[in-house]
């Protein structure tokens, strides 16, 4: 039976993997982005099936993402699955990065990738909760939330809040029949990234290198599947034993 998702920060990398993951087995899909419209658009023009949509909104401001959530639930027409994925990760190392520099990188960090998905989740999981949809909320995390940031140390601290989130909702959701899990990616190969995945940095794992979109989004479609409903509560690593905990 198809549902319907909604994948935030979907414009490119992992975010348009697991917009495909989904629309692959049939899913209608809502694509979101904030500021990169034209590979959202390529994002959009590559999911097989029919019926997805194309929503942009700046997740910083509350409204914002109160109103993406309206909107995708007027054009899918419902919502079972939300992924939140959108993120801001930009370098602050704290002994080059001036003090103002320093307060505007957390502070975006913090609105995108904790507020941000915040406030989608409320709306989204009350959506749920009123029409009774036993569904889905799963987000992505990230290994730096357990080893540390030290270039990205907003980014670390988001992640580790997300996931803490994501416990709590999985807790609260739990009696209205809905699930809440995260998974903790380490190196994925993705555009953003790509120039910081060196040889010492495929090293870390034993395999020899890092993940692909491809394989963070299967373990994303498992969680936000019906038999995945035990799963909630679950941090998912998926770093290809580069860093046990």
């Amino acid at each position: 039976m198809s549902r319907h998702v909604l994948v935030t920060g979907a414009a490119r990398g992992i975010g348009r993997a697991i917009a495909l993951a989904f629309a692959e087995t049939g899913d209608r899909v809502a694509v979101h982005y904030g500021s990169r419209r034209e590979e959202a658009e390529e994002t959009f023009r590559l999911l097989p099936g029919d019926g997805h949509v194309l929503v942009g909104a700046d997740l910083r401001e509350p409204v914002a993402a109160t109103e993406l959530v309206e909107t995708v639930l007027e054009r899918l027409g419902g919502l079972d699955v939300l992924v939140n994925n959108a993120a801001v990760n930009l370098p602050h190392p704290i002994a080059e990065t001036p003090f103002e520099a320093w307060a505007q990188v957390w502070r975006q960090t913090l609105d995108v990738n904790v507020l941000g998905a915040a406030h989608v989740s409320h709306r989204a999981a009350r959506h749920m909760i009123d029409q009774g949809v036993r569904g889905r909320i799963v987000n992505i995390g990230s290994r730096g939330a357990f080893k540390g940031e030290p270039d990205h140390p907003a980014y670390g601290a988001s992640k580790a809040a997300l996931h803490a989130m994501g416990q709590s909702l999985a807790v609260a959701l739990a009696p209205h029949g809905i699930g809440v899990a995260s998974v903790a990616p380490g190196f994925v190969a993705t555009e953003r990234v790509a120039h910081r995945v060196t040889d010492q940095v495929r090293a870390q794992s034993p395999f020899g290198r890092v993940a692909t979109p491809e394989e963070v989004a299967a373990a994303v479609r498992f969680l936000a599947s019906p038999e995945a409903e035990w799963a909630s509560g679950t941090v998912l690593d998926l770093n290809g034993a580069s860093y046990l905990r």
